[in-house]
Protein backbone atom coordinates (compact mmCIF):
# COMPACT_ATOMS: atom_id res chain seq x y z
CA UNK A 1 0.00 0.00 0.00
CA UNK A 2 1.49 3.63 -0.87
CA UNK A 3 1.48 6.34 1.78
CA UNK A 4 -1.35 8.04 -0.56
CA UNK A 5 -3.33 5.24 -0.14
CA UNK A 6 -2.38 4.86 3.43
CA UNK A 7 -3.75 8.69 4.20
CA UNK A 8 -6.52 7.81 2.36
CA UNK A 9 -7.67 5.11 4.88
CA UNK A 10 -7.12 6.46 7.84
CA UNK A 11 -8.59 9.56 6.99
CA UNK A 12 -11.84 6.91 5.92
CA UNK A 13 -11.72 5.25 9.28
CA UNK A 14 -14.38 5.15 11.99
CA UNK A 15 -11.38 6.52 14.25
CA UNK A 16 -10.38 8.94 12.44
CA UNK A 17 -13.82 10.44 12.19
CA UNK A 18 -14.62 9.91 15.94
CA UNK A 19 -11.67 11.86 16.90
CA UNK A 20 -12.73 14.82 14.34
CA UNK A 21 -16.10 14.86 15.61
CA UNK A 22 -15.11 15.17 19.26
CA UNK A 23 -12.20 17.99 18.51
CA UNK A 24 -15.14 19.37 16.18
CA UNK A 25 -17.62 19.37 19.75
CA UNK A 26 -15.01 20.65 21.54
CA UNK A 27 -14.08 23.90 19.53
CA UNK A 28 -17.75 24.12 19.52
CA UNK A 29 -17.84 24.23 23.62
CA UNK A 30 -14.90 26.91 23.49
CA UNK A 31 -16.31 29.36 21.16
CA UNK A 32 -19.43 29.53 23.88
CA UNK A 33 -17.53 29.27 26.95
CA UNK A 34 -15.42 32.19 25.39
CA UNK A 35 -18.06 34.63 24.20
CA UNK A 36 -20.58 36.67 25.62
CA UNK A 37 -24.70 35.74 25.02
CA UNK A 38 -28.00 37.05 25.29
CA UNK A 39 -30.93 35.54 24.15
CA UNK A 40 -33.95 37.17 22.41
CA UNK A 41 -37.77 36.32 23.33
CA UNK A 42 -36.42 33.97 25.27
CA UNK A 43 -39.66 33.50 26.85
CA UNK A 44 -41.27 32.21 23.85
CA UNK A 45 -39.81 28.65 23.73
CA UNK A 46 -39.67 28.70 27.42
CA UNK A 47 -43.30 28.88 27.56
CA UNK A 48 -43.09 24.96 25.68
CA UNK A 49 -40.86 24.17 27.85
CA UNK A 50 -42.59 24.77 31.10
CA UNK A 51 -45.76 23.17 29.72
CA UNK A 52 -43.72 20.03 28.13
CA UNK A 53 -45.01 20.83 24.75
CA UNK A 54 -43.48 19.80 22.01
CA UNK A 55 -42.60 22.29 18.91
CA UNK A 56 -40.25 22.33 15.74
CA UNK A 57 -37.22 23.96 16.00
CA UNK A 58 -35.98 25.40 12.58
CA UNK A 59 -33.24 27.29 11.68
CA UNK A 60 -31.59 27.48 8.43
CA UNK A 61 -28.79 25.31 7.42
CA UNK A 62 -25.43 27.93 7.47
CA UNK A 63 -26.50 28.56 11.25
CA UNK A 64 -26.49 24.99 12.22
CA UNK A 65 -22.84 25.65 14.57
CA UNK A 66 -23.80 26.98 17.23
CA UNK A 67 -27.75 25.91 17.24
CA UNK A 68 -26.76 23.11 20.74
CA UNK A 69 -26.48 26.04 22.60
CA UNK A 70 -30.01 27.57 22.34
CA UNK A 71 -31.88 24.59 23.55
CA UNK A 72 -32.54 23.81 27.37
CA UNK A 73 -31.28 20.00 27.65
CA UNK A 74 -33.58 19.23 30.53
CA UNK A 75 -36.38 18.72 27.45
CA UNK A 76 -35.64 16.11 24.80
CA UNK A 77 -34.99 17.35 21.09
CA UNK A 78 -34.40 14.88 18.15
CA UNK A 79 -32.05 16.69 15.20
CA UNK A 80 -33.27 15.98 11.72
CA UNK A 81 -29.85 14.90 9.64
CA UNK A 82 -29.17 14.04 6.54
CA UNK A 83 -27.37 10.65 5.34
CA UNK A 84 -25.20 11.63 3.49
CA UNK A 85 -21.13 11.74 4.72
CA UNK A 86 -20.93 15.52 5.58
CA UNK A 87 -24.45 14.69 7.77
CA UNK A 88 -22.97 11.90 9.21
CA UNK A 89 -19.97 13.72 10.80
CA UNK A 90 -22.81 16.88 12.10
CA UNK A 91 -24.80 13.77 14.01
CA UNK A 92 -22.01 12.69 15.59
CA UNK A 93 -20.27 16.00 16.39
CA UNK A 94 -23.75 17.02 18.08
CA UNK A 95 -24.12 13.95 19.75
CA UNK A 96 -20.92 14.96 22.10
CA UNK A 97 -23.16 17.81 22.80
CA UNK A 98 -26.05 15.98 24.09
CA UNK A 99 -28.38 15.75 20.71
CA UNK A 100 -30.51 12.62 19.41
CA UNK A 101 -30.60 13.24 15.69
CA UNK A 102 -33.09 10.90 13.51
CA UNK A 103 -31.09 10.30 9.79
CA UNK A 104 -32.73 11.38 6.53
CA UNK A 105 -33.66 13.45 4.01
CA UNK A 106 -36.03 14.23 1.48
CA UNK A 107 -33.95 13.22 -1.31
CA UNK A 108 -32.82 9.43 1.20
CA UNK A 109 -34.51 8.00 3.96
CA UNK A 110 -37.14 11.08 3.74
CA UNK A 111 -40.32 8.17 4.35
CA UNK A 112 -39.03 6.64 7.30
CA UNK A 113 -37.15 10.05 8.94
CA UNK A 114 -40.55 11.71 8.85
CA UNK A 115 -42.89 8.76 10.43
CA UNK A 116 -39.73 9.11 13.26
CA UNK A 117 -40.10 12.50 13.90
CA UNK A 118 -44.11 12.39 13.55
CA UNK A 119 -43.51 9.83 16.30
CA UNK A 120 -41.16 11.79 18.56
CA UNK A 121 -43.95 14.84 18.32
CA UNK A 122 -46.82 12.49 19.24
CA UNK A 123 -44.61 11.21 21.63
CA UNK A 124 -43.83 15.26 23.55
CA UNK A 125 -40.46 14.98 21.97
CA UNK A 126 -39.44 18.36 20.38
CA UNK A 127 -37.60 18.04 17.15
CA UNK A 128 -34.77 20.39 14.98
CA UNK A 129 -34.62 20.72 11.04
CA UNK A 130 -32.61 23.11 8.84
CA UNK A 131 -35.87 23.14 6.58
CA UNK A 132 -32.89 24.59 3.37
CA UNK A 133 -30.70 21.05 3.99
CA UNK A 134 -28.85 19.31 3.72
CA UNK A 135 -27.96 20.73 -0.36
CA UNK A 136 -29.99 23.82 -0.90
CA UNK A 137 -31.31 25.94 -2.21
CA UNK A 138 -30.13 28.24 0.53
CA UNK A 139 -32.84 30.30 2.69
CA UNK A 140 -35.35 28.37 0.74
CA UNK A 141 -37.73 26.70 2.70
CA UNK A 142 -38.74 22.50 1.72
CA UNK A 143 -42.59 22.07 1.59
CA UNK A 144 -41.33 18.72 4.12
CA UNK A 145 -40.98 21.51 7.12
CA UNK A 146 -44.71 22.74 6.24
CA UNK A 147 -46.48 18.94 6.28
CA UNK A 148 -44.53 17.93 9.74
CA UNK A 149 -46.10 20.77 11.26
CA UNK A 150 -49.58 20.08 9.28
CA UNK A 151 -49.89 16.17 9.91
CA UNK A 152 -48.35 16.32 13.81
CA UNK A 153 -50.43 19.47 14.62
CA UNK A 154 -47.28 20.99 16.56
CA UNK A 155 -46.28 24.61 15.66
CA UNK A 156 -42.44 25.51 14.19
CA UNK A 157 -40.75 28.20 15.71
CA UNK A 158 -37.78 30.07 13.75
CA UNK A 159 -34.19 30.45 15.91
CA UNK A 160 -31.29 31.64 14.66
CA UNK A 161 -27.45 32.94 16.22
CA UNK A 162 -25.12 35.60 15.58
CA UNK A 163 -21.67 36.47 16.40
CA UNK A 164 -19.36 39.47 16.57
CA UNK A 165 -16.58 37.74 15.22
CA UNK A 166 -17.15 35.05 12.61
CA UNK A 167 -16.17 33.68 8.94
CA UNK A 168 -18.45 32.00 6.24
CA UNK A 169 -17.38 29.07 4.16
CA UNK A 170 -17.26 29.40 0.62
CA UNK A 171 -20.11 26.58 0.52
CA UNK A 172 -23.70 26.60 -1.07
CA UNK A 173 -25.01 27.53 2.51
CA UNK A 174 -22.52 30.34 3.17
CA UNK A 175 -22.08 28.41 6.35
CA UNK A 176 -21.29 30.77 8.84
CA UNK A 177 -17.98 29.94 11.56
CA UNK A 178 -18.44 31.34 14.90
CA UNK A 179 -14.85 32.38 16.47
CA UNK A 180 -14.12 32.52 19.76
CA UNK A 181 -14.35 36.02 22.47
CA UNK A 182 -17.42 36.97 20.31
CA UNK A 183 -20.33 38.77 21.42
CA UNK A 184 -23.17 35.96 20.36
CA UNK A 185 -26.60 36.37 20.50
CA UNK A 186 -29.93 33.54 20.07
CA UNK A 187 -32.84 35.02 18.66
CA UNK A 188 -36.45 33.25 18.26
CA UNK A 189 -39.29 33.94 16.42
CA UNK A 190 -42.82 33.62 17.35
CA UNK A 191 -44.88 29.99 16.30
CA UNK A 192 -46.27 29.24 13.44
CA UNK A 193 -49.31 26.65 13.16
CA UNK A 194 -49.80 25.15 10.44
CA UNK A 195 -53.63 23.84 10.54
CA UNK A 196 -54.84 20.35 9.79
CA UNK A 197 -57.38 20.94 6.93
CA UNK A 198 -55.40 23.46 5.02
CA UNK A 199 -55.83 24.04 1.27
CA UNK A 200 -52.70 23.66 -1.21
CA UNK A 201 -53.02 27.36 -1.40
CA UNK A 202 -52.66 27.86 2.30
CA UNK A 203 -49.44 25.79 2.40
CA UNK A 204 -47.59 27.68 -0.07
CA UNK A 205 -48.51 31.03 1.60
CA UNK A 206 -47.58 29.19 5.01
CA UNK A 207 -44.74 28.36 3.45
CA UNK A 208 -43.09 31.54 2.45
CA UNK A 209 -44.41 32.86 5.76
CA UNK A 210 -41.97 30.60 7.83
CA UNK A 211 -39.28 31.15 5.00
CA UNK A 212 -39.41 34.99 5.81
CA UNK A 213 -39.86 34.20 8.98
CA UNK A 214 -36.84 32.52 9.63
CA UNK A 215 -34.39 34.76 7.55
CA UNK A 216 -36.37 37.77 10.15
CA UNK A 217 -35.09 36.20 13.18
CA UNK A 218 -31.53 35.30 11.19
CA UNK A 219 -31.07 39.13 10.18
CA UNK A 220 -32.13 40.19 13.11
CA UNK A 221 -29.01 38.15 14.83
CA UNK A 222 -27.02 39.61 12.15
CA UNK A 223 -28.03 43.27 12.92
CA UNK A 224 -27.37 42.68 17.15
CA UNK A 225 -24.04 41.50 16.01
CA UNK A 226 -22.80 44.21 13.27
CA UNK A 227 -23.82 42.86 10.56
CA UNK A 228 -25.42 42.90 6.91
CA UNK A 229 -28.38 41.39 6.06
CA UNK A 230 -28.28 38.01 4.76
CA UNK A 231 -30.06 39.04 1.32
CA UNK A 232 -27.30 41.43 0.58
CA UNK A 233 -23.86 40.49 2.53
CA UNK A 234 -23.05 37.92 -0.18
CA UNK A 235 -19.75 36.21 0.54
CA UNK A 236 -18.15 38.98 2.25
CA UNK A 237 -14.64 40.01 2.75
CA UNK A 238 -14.37 37.64 5.70
CA UNK A 239 -15.08 35.03 3.94
CA UNK A 240 -12.95 31.40 3.18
Amino acid sequence: MTLKQTLKSILKSDLFQNILCWLGAQSIRFIHTTSRWSVINSHIPQKFWDQDKPFILAFWHGRILMMPYCWDYRHKVNMLISQHRDGQLIAQTIAHLGVETVRGSSNNGGASALRSMLKSLKNGTSIGITPDGPRGPRLRLSSGVVNMARMSGVPIIPCAYGTSSRKHLRSWDRFCVALPFSKGVIVWGDPIEVPRKSSPEELATLQLTIENSLTDVTNEADRLTGHALIESDGLSEKSV
